[in-house]
């Protein structure tokens, strides 16, 4: 199964089913060196050293974008709510983007979604969507390798 995006007027939604409960879907999206496994998707790389992360509201959620040409995009965001393992809110300051990411636990995994809000004009695009839909597959292939965080102690 792949992720399916909808893009409406200022609104983005994307979803998609994931193999893992939602306690490692959480790791892997608060954690540095889940993010850096999954952020760029299919369109950039994301170096685990420009992984910051202060999960809390009001904390900092920062990483770089490296894309194929070498270009590098520092992208920067706050945490508005944080809800584990359920929800979490985050601003984009520069633009006011908001996106909330919800996990539900469904048919032995985790339903995500991804709501962005207040698209500025240059995302507004197929390719946006499509960007945000192969970030979310990209998520589902790092838990499916067997060295992804599980979120549990091995202690």
């Amino acid at each position: 199964m792949t992720a399916r995006s909808q893009l409406r007027g200022d609104e983005l939604v994307a979803s998609r089913h994931l193999p893992a409960e939602p306690d490692r879907v959480w790791v892997a999206f608060t954690s540095p060196a889940g993010i850096a496994a999954f952020w760029g998707g299919s369109h950039a790389v994301v170096p685990p050293e420009s992984v910051v992360v202060d999960l809390r509201p009001g904390g900092e959620f920062a990483l770089d974008t490296r894309a194929p040409d070498g270009a590098t995009r520092r992208l920067r965001f706050v945490y508005v709510r944080v809800t584990a393992p359920h929800e979490l809110v985050f601003d984009e300051p520069l633009t006011g983007l908001r996106t909330t990411v919800s996990l539900h636990p469904a048919g032995g995994g985790t339903e995500l979604t991804v709501h962005q809000r207040r698209l500025p004009a240059e995302l507004r695009t197929t390719q946006a969507a499509d960007g945000l839909a192969s970030i979310l597959d990209a998520l589902a292939a790092h838990l499916q390798q067997p060295d992804a965080p599980t979120g549990r102690s091995t202690s």
